[in-house]
């Protein structure tokens, strides 16, 4: 049995399987996901599993030398904003980019897969991208 909090399979094997710079994008229930990139859908009802949630128990298992997220995120200001703010500030999510909304979909084309979540607040998606740990 695995000693870390992530238990699903896929995200585990996905997470397993990352060089340095690929991309994972966490995103909320309305993230739309282009053809050809693998969805790991967790969303079970609205905020189930929510988005900081399911990112910090990613950030468990994931090194993360940088991460993106949509500019508009600044402007609507939803609660999970404090709480990238301070995995930010503790140095799991490295540095920041911001991009439009428009995009960062378009940049999501490019991700070895999306993670579905259940979060309903504006914005809520997030692009990282995979470091090393050496």
């Amino acid at each position: 049995m695995k000693k870390t909090p992530l238990l699903n399979v896929a995200l585990s094997r996905l997470i397993a399987s990352l060089g340095h710079g690929d991309t994972v994008v966490i995103g909320d229930a309305g993230l739309p996901v282009p053809p050809g990139v693998e969805l790991i859908d967790l969303a079970l009802t609205q905020g189930i599993p929510d988005f900081i949630g399911t990112l910090k128990v990613v950030l468990s298992e994931m090194q993360v030398e940088s991460h993106v997220l949509a500019r508009e995120i600044l402007e609507k200001r939803p609660s999970a904003l404090a709480a990238l703010d301070e995995l930010r500030g503790e140095g799991a999510l490295g540095q920041r980019d911001l991009l439009s909304h428009e995009q960062l979909k378009v940049l999501s084309r490019q991700a070895r897969a999306i993670v579905r979540t259940g979060e309903c607040q504006p914005y809520c998606n997030i692009v990282l991208v995979a470091g090393v740990t050496f």
